[in-house]
C-alpha cells in the first residue's frame, strides 16, 4: 500500500478508487447483531452463488444496517432493494430474481401494523424519518476498505483541516457547530478542545471513549465495527486541533469485532501515512493505540477511564481539576465519545453553521439511538435532535408489539429516567429530557408495554448500578445499596409508605452528594418512576398488588371457570404439577404448589388464566 505524502497522493488514490467502484453490488450487514443471526453463512452462500452463476456483482460485508431485529439485512444497489431475515437457502432465489429483474416477495419488509409491503429501503418507515449522518456509509462501505471510504469522500476533511486550516480555526468551527458530547454529559465539544489547546504543556493526549456499558446500548460498538475510518479521521483532526501527538481508543473487552476492526484500521492508516510522522506532509505527527477495558461500567466515566488507561483501578476522582488541565499522566487530555468524533469530519467539510442548522436551539445535529424493548423495529437509528419520542416509538419503531398499550420509555441507559405516555410528545434533546427527569445518556432507548411493573424496573436498574458502583464514595456505595433493599421489600410485599418516602429522600442525597456521574444519575430510575408512576408504588405497599403480574410475591394465578375449555395445555406445561383437571373439564391451580412462573398464562389460548 503506497504511502500518501501529500494531498495530491490522496486525491490520486481517490480517483483510482472511483474508477474501480462497482455500480451494482449487494450490501450484507455483518456486524455483531447480524452475525448472531447467521450472516456469515449467508455471506459465504452469496460468494459461492455469484461465482457459480458468473455474475458481475460485488458482495460487500458491511456494518449492521440498523434494522437489527430483522437481521441479516441485505440491500441490492443501485436500486436500494431491501431483503431481511435472509437465510443461505434464500440466496439462489435472490440472485435468480436479480438476473431477471424480479423481486423475492417473501423477503420484503412488511409493516407490522399496516401490513403494507415495501420494496425499497428508502420507503420503509424505519428509515424514512431518520437522518443518517454518521451512519450514512454503514450500508455502502466495507469497514476496512480504504477505497470504499475514499469513494464517499473519506479523509477529505482530514486534508482540509491539516493543510488549509489553523488548529484554532478548526476549534472555532466545532464551537459554532454546537456539537455536544454524545457520551452522556452533553458538554460542548469545542469548549473542551479550546481549553486543552490553550494549555502550555508540550505533551497532550486525546482519548476516544468506546466503553459502552449501558444494557441495551450498542451505538458505539456498531460505529467502531462498521465505520472505524470515520471515527479515526475525527480523532486525528481533534488531535491536530489541540496539539496532541498520541491518542488512545478505549474499547470494552466484550467488543471483539469492534476491537479487531479498529486495530486493523489503525494499521492501514499507518501504512498510508495517515497516522505516524508528517501526516500528508503537514509536519504533524500523531499515532493511536487501542486499550481494552475490563468491562467495568464506571469506566465509562472520564476520570475512571483515564485511571484505567494508566493501568490503575478504574475509580473516578473529584473534577475540581478537569482532564483538559490534568488528565492522562497529569497532562492535558481531551476525551470524546465515539459518536462525537464521528461527527467531526462532517463539521470540517460542511462547516459549523451547516451542522448547527440541524436540531434544536441547544442540541445540534443528529443522535444515534439503540431501540430496544417491546417494539417491532428494534435496532439502531439516527435522528435529528428535536424529533419527538412519539415519532421514534411509533413511526420509526413501528409501535408496541402485540397490540398492547405503551407504558414507558427509558432513555439514557440504567441511569436514565422512565417517561410515561403523557411525555411522548417531548422533543428529544439534552435539556428537555433532563427537565423531564430522564437524560440523553449515550443513546439507549428502551420501550416498555403495559405488562411492565415500573417498581420492578427501578429495582432492576438500581441493582445493576449497585453492582457496578466502584464503592469509592459513601453516598453511592451505601445509598444505592439501601435503595435496593427498600425496593426489594416493596416488590416482595413487605414495604411501607415510609419506605416510599425514604426512597425520595435517599434519591436526592445520592444524586447531590455522590462523587461522579454514575452516582449522581443513579437515582434517576427511582425518582422518575416515583414521579410518574407513584400509584404503582402505593399499590404495591397498600394493596399488596402488582398490576403487571411481575412481582411474584404479590400475584396469584387463577383459572377462570367460564373461559377454561379443559384443553390441558396449561396442565402439561406446568413445571411443578400445580394444575389439576381432566380433559374437557375445568382446571384448578394449587396455590401451595404454584411457583408463579406464569407459563400457564403464556400458553393458554383462551385467556382463561388470570392474574389476581
Amino acid at each position: 500500500m503506497k504511502r500518501l505524502g501529500n494531498r495530491e497522493d490522496l486525491e490520486r488514490m481517490r480517483q483510482e478508487a472511483l474508477s474501480k467502484r462497482p455500480e451494482r453490488f449487494i450490501s450484507l450487514g455483518m456486524g455483531t447483531a447480524s452475525r448472531a443471526h447467521g450472516a456469515e453463512a449467508v455471506y459465504e452462500a452469496l460468494q459461492e452463488e455469484v461465482t457459480k452463476r458468473g455474475m458481475g456483482v460485488h458482495v460487500k460485508a458491511t456494518g449492521d444496517h440498523g434494522l437489527c431485529g430483522y437481521a441479516p439485512v441485505m440491500v441490492v444497489y443501485p436500486e436500494g432493494l431491501l431483503y431481511h431475515s435472509v437465510k443461505p437457502s434464500d440466496v439462489p432465489d435472490i440472485l435468480a430474481a436479480l438476473e431477471t429483474g424480479e423481486v423475492v416477495d417473501r423477503l420484503l419488509y412488511t409493516d407490522p401494523l399496516t401490513k403494507e409491503t415495501f420494496t425499497y429501503e428508502k420507503d420503509i418507515p424505519f428509515y424514512k424519518k431518520q437522518m443518517r449522518l454518521v451512519m450514512g456509509l454503514m450500508e455502502s462501505a466495507e469497514p476496512l476498505s480504504v477505497d470504499d471510504y475514499l469513494c464517499y469522500g473519506g479523509f477529505s476533511a482530514l486534508a482540509k483541516a491539516m493543510l488549509d486550516m489553523e488548529p484554532q480555526a478548526i476549534i472555532q468551527e466545532v464551537i459554532s457547530s454546537g456539537l455536544r458530547g454524545r457520551g452522556g454529559a452533553g458538554f460542548r465539544t469545542g469548549w473542551k478542545w479550546e481549553d486543552a489547546a490553550n494549555r502550555p504543556s508540550p505533551i497532550k493526549y486525546i482519548i476516544c471513549n468506546g466503553d459502552e456499558g449501558d444494557p441495551g446500548a450498542y451505538m458505539d460498538r456498531c460505529l467502531l465495527e462498521g465505520l472505524p475510518f470515520e471515527v479515526l479521521e475525527g480523532m486525528i483532526i481533534g488531535a491536530y486541533a489541540i496539539g496532541a501527538h498520541e491518542g488512545f481508543v478505549y474499547v470494552r473487552k466484550e467488543y471483539p469485532l469492534a476491537t479487531h476492526n479498529v486495530q486493523e484500521a489503525i494499521g492501514i492508516l499507518r501504512e498510508l501515512g495517515l497516522l505516524g510522522k508528517d501526516i500528508l506532509g503537514s509536519g504533524f505527527d500523531f499515532d493511536v493505540q487501542v486499550v481494552r477495558g475490563g468491562g467495568a461500567f464506571v469506566c465509562g466515566e472520564s476520570s475512571a477511564l483515564i485511571a484505567s488507561v494508566e493501568g490503575r483501578v478504574g475509580e473516578p476522582r473529584s473534577k475540581h481539576v478537569h482532564a483538559t488541565e490534568s488528565g492522562l499522566w497529569g497532562r492535558p487530555t481531551v476525551l470524546n465519545n465515539v459518536e462525537t468524533l464521528a461527527n467531526v469530519p462532517f463539521i470540517v467539510n460542511r462547516g459549523g453553521g451547516w451542522f448547527a442548522s440541524i436540531g434544536t436551539e441547544e442540541s445540534k445535529g443528529t443522535k444515534v439511538f439503540s431501540l430496544a424493548g417491546d417494539i417491532y423495529n428494534t435496532g439502531l437509528v439516527e435522528v435529528p435532535m428535536g424529533i419527538t419520542l412519539r415519532e421514534v416509538v411509533y413511526d420509526i419503531g413501528g409501535g408496541i408489539q402485540g397490540g398492547k398499550a405503551f407504558k414507558a420509555v427509558q432513555t439514557g441507559g440504567p441511569s436514565g429516567g422512565c417517561l410515561p405516555d403523557s411525555q411522548l410528545d417531548l422533543p428529544v434533546d439534552f435539556d428537555t429530557l433532563d427537565a423531564a427527569g430522564s437524560m440523553m445518556g449515550s443513546g439507549g432507548m428502551i420501550i416498555m408495554d403495559e405488562n411492565t411493573c415500573m417498581v420492578d424496573v427501578a429495582r432492576y436498574f438500581v441493582k445493576f448500578l449497585t453492582e457496578e458502583s466502584c464503592g469509592k464514595c459513601v453516598p453511592c456505595r451505601e445509598g444505592l445499596r439501601h435503595m435496593l433493599e427498600i425496593l426489594d421489600r416493596i416488590t416482595q410485599g413487605e414495604g411501607t409508605m415510609e419506605d416510599v418516602e425514604l426512597l425520595d429522600e435517599l434519591g436526592y442525597v445520592v444524586a447531590h452528594a455522590s462523587l461522579c456521574g454514575l452516582g449522581k444519575s443513579a437515582p434517576n430510575p427511582v425518582l422518575s418512576t416515583l414521579r410518574y408512576f407513584r400509584d404503582e408504588y402505593v399499590e404495591h405497599v397498600k394493596d399488596r398488588k402488582c398490576r403487571a403480574g411481575v412481582c411474584k410475591a404479590l400475584v396469584r394465578y387463577e383459572i377462570d371457570a367460564q373461559a377454561c375449555t379443559g384443553c390441558q395445555v396449561c396442565f402439561k406445561a406446568c413445571p411443578v404439577d400445580a394444575i389439576s383437571g381432566k380433559p374437557k373439564e375445568i382446571h384448578v391451580i394449587d396455590q401451595g404448589k404454584c411457583i408463579k412462573c406464569g407459563i400457564c398464562k403464556d400458553v393458554c389460548k383462551f385467556d382463561a388464566v388470570k392474574v389476581v
